[in-house]
């Protein structure tokens, strides 16, 4: 169940001025993430308005006892999996005692404010070492608008409604917001073409997807009941899974991604926790008519009232000339995150049901997220009909795929009656030209 506590009240203020207001990090908020500065190691934080609360500083301030102070010593190194591998009561303990800390008014401020660093002057970093990260496919309209680019009678597959798909990608090459995008070099075949080439692909692509990361795992061989399911996720990020269409459409069968998908995938440094999403949790979507009941392992009540989120999703796109020229990015699409056709509990659920061992710090995307309209679509595979209708920038640039200098960002805000809203931070990378092959 979603635990509403005092730390979700909308009246909360920080003695963080520049939390009050903050478009991401309010008091209510309080994500975890990873930072360091010049010359420091990097260790966890919580990020309070435009600053970081140092938790190897605050588990050595005499603040904190019991199950608060178990979690701020396990996130005090430089990664986050101490911490996630706790599970869900120590992490709330702290995130009601870092509130009452930063609350306004808070006796303790004397001893709170020199433990907090400026972001500014911070590196942010993975918060987790990610042992394994698969990626899914339950956004139903992006599985319907790509289904229908190739199979125009038959977009969704028999399985689609049966299970939630997914595949394994490679951990190794997820990186923070800010990391460069390298254009790939890889094999293509162009449809009039007699053989595949080698070189720089064109076809370079963004994907808007949520990342889920885990908490408690569990044992090889013991599945994750669906009811138990959101008690071994941590929180959510945003994840940009940048695609290289030209590679996929020339490698992916019959085995399905593999080098259009593994060079790189973005995410927003902050883990956004499950505490803090209590107030946004809603219900799923309901099925549309004829659409089959899922079976027992994927269906629980209370995963279908709560198990969806309150979330606007949107993407942005910044040229090289739009910011030498000072014009704003400019939204590609907008959307709610309500349009999953599977829930962030069926999708655990169903990846353990064989047995497969799951670990504190894996990452699980949920693939992409489109709406069913224009303007809401999470790739510029859709967004262009695969390359065939031009976007046209306020330069008049226009773009079907991205180029060497585009900026693209994906930003989100969770939204819900009398709370108070928050988010991610952004999740950004620069296109930068291939690696030359002499």
């Amino acid at each position: 169940m979603a635990l509403i506590d005092e730390t979700h009240d909308a009246a909360l203020r920080s003695w963080v001025e520049s939390a009050n207001g903050h478009g991401d990090f309010p008091i209510q908020n309080l994500p975890l993430g990873v930072f360091s500065r010049p010359g420091e190691t990097a260790r966890g934080g919580v990020a309070i308005g435009d600053h970081i609360l140092d938790l190897a500083a605050l588990a050595a301030s005499g603040l904190l006892e019991g199950e608060a102070l178990d979690a701020a010593r396990a996130g005090s190194g430089e990664t986050l999996n101490p911490l996630l591998a706790l599970g869900s009561g120590p992490r709330r303990a702290l995130r009601r005692r870092v509130s009452a800390l930063l609350v306004e008014g808070a006796a303790e401020r004397a001893q709170v404010e020199p433990l907090l660093v400026p972001m500014a002057e911070a590196t942010l970093h993975l918060p987790a070492r990610i042992a394994d990260y698969t990626d899914f496919y339950v956004g139903i309209h992006h599985a319907t608008n790509i289904g229908k680019l190739f199979r125009p009678d038959n977009p969704l597959l028999p399985n689609y409604k049966h299970v939630p798909i997914g595949y394994h990608g490679r951990a190794s090459t997820v990186r923070p917001s800010g990391a460069p995008v390298i254009r790939p070099n890889g094999q293509t075949k162009a449809p009039d073409a007699d053989a595949p080439s080698f070189g720089p692909i064109g076809r370079l692509d963004y994907e808007l997807e949520l990342g889920v990361w885990m908490a408690q795992g569990n044992q090889l061989g013991q599945p994750i009941p669906i009811d138990k399911a959101l008690d071994h996720i941590a929180g959510v990020t945003l994840l940009n899974d940048w695609s290289a269409r030209d590679v996929q459409a020339w490698e992916y069968q019959p085995l399905g991604p593999f080098l259009a998908k593994n060079f790189l995938t973005t995410v927003s440094p902050w883990i956004v926790t499950m505490e803090a999403l209590a107030p946004f949790r809603m219900a799923q979507a309901p099925r549309p008519a004829g659409d089959p009941r899922p079976l027992p392992y994927l269906w629980d009540e209370t995963d279908q009232r709560q198990g969806a989120l309150s979330l606007d999703l949107e993407v942005s796109l910044s040229t090289a000339r739009m910011r030498g020229e000072g014009v704003p990015a400019q939204r590609l699409s907008h959307g709610p995150a309500g349009n999953m056709y599977w829930t962030i509990a069926q999708m655990v659920a169903h990846h353990a049901s064989n047995g497969c061992e799951m670990n504190p710090g894996d990452l699980l995307g949920t693939g992409t997220i489109s709406g069913s309209e224009d303007g809401s679509q999470g790739s510029l595979m859709e967004i262009t009909r695969s390359g065939r209708e031009k976007v046209t920038l306020p330069t008049g640039e226009t773009r079907t795929f991205l180029e060497d200098g585009d900026e693209l960002t994906l930003s989100g805000r969770f939204v819900a009656e009398g709370a108070v809203s928050i988010g991610f931070g952004p999740c950004a990378g620069v296109v930068q030209a291939a690696v030359s092959l002499k």
